[in-house]
């Protein structure tokens, strides 16, 4: 692959897509088609796997409690609207403005974790692929992969935008100053003292992902080299 000199990297979930409200919004409709009981038995499901394989997978648990509950009829409702969600109405304000800001400086990629049917599902419904001109890649442990990406997408320097603190730590540690982490501070993770007070700050820290739009190139460039 030819060499990028920038590539930009973007999560989605709580980063460039509200989340926390397809999950509320996915509670709600669980209340309604199944029952609050039913609905926390779900989500214990949910809190269980995503233990088990390191991230959310929405339909593996609905297959789960398909398991227990093999003659409810609204499980396939929930997986119609689960499959069919209006992702696009979710997309933070001014996401698709810096995706286009930063592809006038450099290639820009998606970087996600997740399993691979609801998640690519989502990419691609939200808008955020084509936006991206296809340029997605989706790993269990996205941090793991980072030799992966680098095969994918060369380049002299990258920028991570993550709402987690601990994945942006642990790229930061594996590229060094060829890295600038970029932490936009949405979602429950963002904003967990817990994981705040384990985890180094970030390069350049901003209140949600339009504030991007205020940095040029050389001021993110010099963000990373200068930690």
């Amino acid at each position: 692959m030819a060499k990028h000199r920038t590539v930009f990297l973007f999560d989605v979930d709580n980063t460039l897509l509200d989340n926390d409200r397809v999950t509320a919004d996915l509670m709600k409709h669980l209340d309604g088609k199944v029952g609050h009981d039913c609905r926390k038995h779900y989500w214990d499901i949910f809190e269980s796997l995503r233990n088990e394989l390191g991230y959310a997978d929405y339909l593996g648990a609905l297959q789960r409690y398909r398991v227990g509950n093999p003659h409810d009829p609204n499980v396939l409702a929930v997986s119609y609207y689960l499959l069919n969600y209006p992702f696009a109405n979710r997309i933070f304000p001014n996401s698709l403005d810096v995706i286009e800001r930063c592809k006038e400086w450099g290639t820009v990629v998606i970087l996600s974790d997740g399993d691979v049917v609801f998640q690519p599902r989502k990419v691609e419904r939200s808008g955020l692929m084509e936006a991206v001109d296809n340029n997605v890649l989706i790993y269990i442990h996205k941090e793991h992969e980072l030799e992966a990406v680098e095969r994918r997408y060369p380049a002299d320097h990258y920028v991570m935008v993550d709402d987690k603190l601990r994945i942006l730590s642990a790229m930061k540690k594996a590229w060094g100053k060829r890295l600038t982490t970029v932490f936009p501070r949405q979602g429950h993770y963002a904003k967990d003292p817990k994981i705040l007070a384990e985890n180094p700050a970030a390069d350049i820290t901003i209140e949600r992902i339009g504030d991007l739009l205020e940095y040029d190139l050389q001021a993110l460039l010099e963000a990373g080299e200068s930690s």
